[in-house]
């Protein structure tokens, strides 16, 4: 394993589509638009959007649809889903969406899997005939789709536009099961430790160890997904990050609303077992001034060498996100220096 130093590897972004406290699905997709413009030149290497479903702050459940929205408004940065939750669909419908948006916007456009439904468990019967059967159907739905991408089809069926396109697949996951089929796969693995931090060492360790060489990767590469929260203080930081912690703690109460605004004090509305349960599942959250965050990343980086990081964040006002990931951008540069 390479020794994979700060300001060294690819910075990415994962966008939710946030819908905000005030606001419509339309201004979320503006708002898209015009982070993943900023991105592009900035210098990111890719942006990332996920499939969830029925969530009052999330608009990027239409996730193809999206992706070619913002790549029609971009030249050169890869633009993605992080993920597409495959049991949710047909693989030669995904094939299909892929392949056109390929064809359409040829060497950007990248197809990260998942296997959990992105959604409740009432929608997501929803979206499928049987939630159990798609799910335990996972490893052989990846290997139909990575078919239909191929020159041969999957067994006489082919996905046009798709067919000999090879688009390139990446396994999602938020513990080790996804890990040990991407190793097995031979394919990319991105772990979500914004969310679900307890396993990462895990699940990384399982992927660069049980990793078996493909036509697609020779060696293993580990993407980690954080979230951060950089502003010019800390203490402006970390009022900024209410918004999240807001957002986070409606959503485990069964109450999903659009993304709040921030609050002076956020100790007045949760508990302090809630605090300590949610800042534990969020705790590769970097909130603070640039020097705090970079000093934190650089123990972060030391401790789990990913090939590249993508980072997510929930800032309510559009304009502060985008001055986060600006900060963000200039700490890899200063470590790059």
């Amino acid at each position: 394993m390479t020794d994979n130093k700060f300001g060294q590897i690819p910075l990415s972004i994962l966008d939710l589509a946030s819908i905000r406290e005030g606001f419509n699905e339309a201004d979320a997709f503006q708002n898209s638009k015009s982070l993943i413009q900023f991105a592009e030149n900035t210098g990111f290497h890719r942006y990332w959007v996920a499939e969830h479903h029925g969530i009052p702050g999330v608009a990027s459940s239409a996730t193809a649809v999206l992706i070619g929205f913002l790549a029609s408004h971009t030249e050169k940065i890869r633009v993605g889903s992080g993920g597409i939750m495959l049991p949710n669909h047909s693989p030669l419908v995904i094939a299909e969406q892929f392949g056109t948006l390929t064809t359409m916007y040829p060497g950007r456009i990248d197809l990260g899997l998942g296997r959990a439904p992105g959604t409740d468990f009432k929608t997501a019967r929803a979206l499928r005939r049987d939630l159990h059967e798609t799910v335990e159907a996972f490893p052989n739905s990846v290997i139909e789709l990575g078919n239909y991408f191929s020159d041969e089809g999957n067994n006489g069926i082919f996905a046009i536009p798709g067919r000999g396109l090879h688009v390139p697949l990446y396994l999602l996951g938020s513990s080790t099961y996804s890990a040990k089929l991407a190793a097995k796969f031979g394919l990319p693995f991105a772990f979500a430790a914004h969310f679900a931090p307890n396993e990462l060492g895990n699940a990384l360790e399982l992927y660069r160890t049980r990793f078996e060489p493909s036509n697609i990767l020779d060696e293993p590469y580990a993407m980690v997904t954080v979230s951060s929260v950089l502003s010019d203080t800390v203490e402006e930081a970390n009022f900024l990050a209410t918004s999240g912690h807001l957002s986070f703690l409606n959503l485990t109460r069964g109450e999903p609303t659009p993304l709040p605004k921030p609050v002076a004090n956020i100790d007045q509305i949760w508990s302090e077992y809630e605090k300590n349960a949610l800042l534990h599942q969020l705790r590769y959250s970097f909130i603070g001034d640039k020097k705090k965050v970079s000093a934190e990343l650089e123990q972060f980086m030391e401790a789990y060498q990913p090939d590249e990081l993508i980072v997510a964040s929930n800032i309510y006002d559009p304009s502060l996100k985008q001055k986060n990931y600006q900060l963000l951008h200039e700490i890899w540069e200063e470590k790059k220096a």
